[in-house]
């Protein structure tokens, strides 16, 4: 096989892979600086983890893409758009309703964006030789930082990547080659004096730009958490029972953001505003069939039903009140104590 220039090969690949349905595309070295471990120790020490104990977990190699992998010369970044077409924030004023955060209203982004990366590393082996393996959210790899030095865009001040063209709606992917390929430019932009997505976050989880305390996170609450939701920030929740867009909903830049093209995850209309009282009573196999393929399976159905009678208790809709009073005997202890946090929150609002 004959070596290919490092930029005519980044070209083809780039082109590759934007037939194959990705929307954004970058090439970094792969290394991260100090000031990435710097950030990583500060959290983790501050303890804004809560449950994520893997976070903890194999830090030289999240902060250390060598660590991962000692043969890897280049990380392509791979962006992957989900901008709604609609309002993802209009389900919040429907207190009957479930809000499910806008990337879980679908197929599990992980499967289909994996598809395409094993696709995407095929590709650049069999034309151009080397070695490739890729990630999507499955090791300790620290995907938005990445992505910034490959130039898909910049973390802003909710932490998560922002893109000139794409907004806050981007799913990440990476394919790590043993190819020394050429770094992109940066995407310049930047969030300037904004600070809309610091100011409407219902709980208070950011203690300053660029920083996240995910104990107080309504995405970390109602996902990651398996306890009871702390009594003080379950009237902030309001009907959120899968995750929270409020802080990439109101990124002035998803004004540029066109609607996502890929059709496996554009919304279940099922999935985009779910009656409460009837995802109250899911038992486990019903709630195994409803989020069949979809990421809020991972929750389970208890901690799911926490979630539901947590914005039930928050709906002030008392004719509500008997599905919490009925889930108040469920044998598991946290969606019981629950209930009755439920049930006793619309009896004062009587």
């Amino acid at each position: 096989m004959a070596a290919a220039d490092p930029a005519q090969a980044a070209a083809r690949i780039r082109d590759h892979a934007l037939t194959l349905g990705f929307d954004a595309v970058g090439f970094a070295p792969a290394h991260l600086g100090p000031q990435i471990r710097a950030q990583l120790g500060a959290f983790l020490a501050a303890g804004r983890q809560g449950d994520m104990g893997w976070l903890a977990e194999r830090t030289d190699q999240r902060s250390h893409p060598q660590s991962l992998w000692p043969e890897a010369s280049t990380v392509i970044a791979l962006g992957l758009s989900y901008a709604p077409d609609g309002d993802p924030l209009a389900t919040l004023g429907r207190p009957d309703r479930g809000n499910i955060s806008v990337y879980a209203r679908h197929r599990d982004y992980h499967d289909v964006i994996r598809g395409k990366l094993k696709h995407l590393a095929q590709f650049v082996v069999s034309r151009f030789g080397g070695g490739a393996k890729v990630f999507v959210d499955t090791a300790p790899v620290m995907e938005k930082p990445l992505a910034q030095e490959a130039g898909l865009g910049w973390q802003g001040k909710h932490t998560n990547l922002v893109s000139r063209a794409h907004g806050s709606w981007l799913f990440l992917g990476e394919v790590f080659t043993t190819l020394d390929l050429p770094r992109s430019q940066g995407s310049g932009g930047g969030c300037g004096t904004c600070e809309r997505c610091l100011h409407v976050c219902p709980t208070n989880a950011f203690p300053a730009p660029y920083q996240l305390d995910a104990t107080r996170c309504i995405s970390y609450l109602t996902i990651e958490h398996q306890g009871p939701i702390p009594l003080e920030l379950r009237p902030l929740i309001g009907n959120r029972i899968y995750g929270c867009d409020d802080c990439l909903a109101v990124c002035p830049w998803n004004r540029f953001a066109r609607a996502g093209r890929e059709e496996k995850l554009h919304a279940r209309p099922e999935l985009e505003a779910p009656r409460l009282a009837e995802l109250a009573v899911l038992d486990d196999a019903a709630f195994r069939t409803l989020f069949a393929g979809s990421p809020v399976k991972r929750t389970g159905r208890n901690r799911f039903v926490r979630n539901v009678l947590t914005a039930i208790g928050n709906s002030r809709d008392t004719s509500l009140q008997p599905v919490a009073a009925s889930l108040a005997a469920d044998p598991d202890p946290v969606v019981a104590e629950t209930a009755c946090w439920a049930a006793w929150r619309l009896s004062a609002a009587c």
